[in-house]
């Protein structure tokens, strides 16, 4: 039973610190009414235009293959640390193979992003009017 007190203990001051700051904070903070303050945009700045802006999704598709390429990196720099004693340990195809499987598959995405064009940038009106005229 004494388990449960200590978990109970826990959980209370768990949720009596956020509380207790953000009630601290209230309190504490000051209160300056500005129709200004209260506008979408904070610091008093007046918007201009619309807020909705359309990005291009080519942006995020490379962001996605940006983060799948940096994990990549991340796995592939302590196998390479380590690459020379596992040798020693389990041999070389035991050692080699899992990493040479990994990056094979990281390859077939990669090709298969490339085929679809997820990684090649949607052009505009002018530069295929200019590559029309220099062809």
């Amino acid at each position: 039973m004494n388990d449960w007190i200590a978990i109970g203990a826990f959980a209370t001051i768990a949720l009596l610190i956020p509380v207790g700051m953000v009630a601290a904070s209230w309190l504490l903070r000051p209160t300056v009414p500005e129709r200004h303050k209260r506008a979408i945009y904070e610091s008093g700045e007046v918007p201009t235009g619309d807020t909705r802006v359309r990005f291009n999704i080519q942006y995020y598709m490379v962001a996605l293959l940006f983060v799948v390429f940096d994990i990549e990196t991340v796995l592939l720099f302590p196998w390479a640390l380590v690459y020379t004693d596992a040798i020693g340990e389990v041999g070389l195809f035991h050692a080699l193979a899992p990493m040479l499987l990994f990056v094979f598959i990281l390859m077939v995405g990669l090709a298969w992003a490339w085929r679809n064009g997820a990684v090649s940038w949607a052009r505009s009106p002018q530069a295929d009017r200019r590559r029309a005229t220099n062809q």
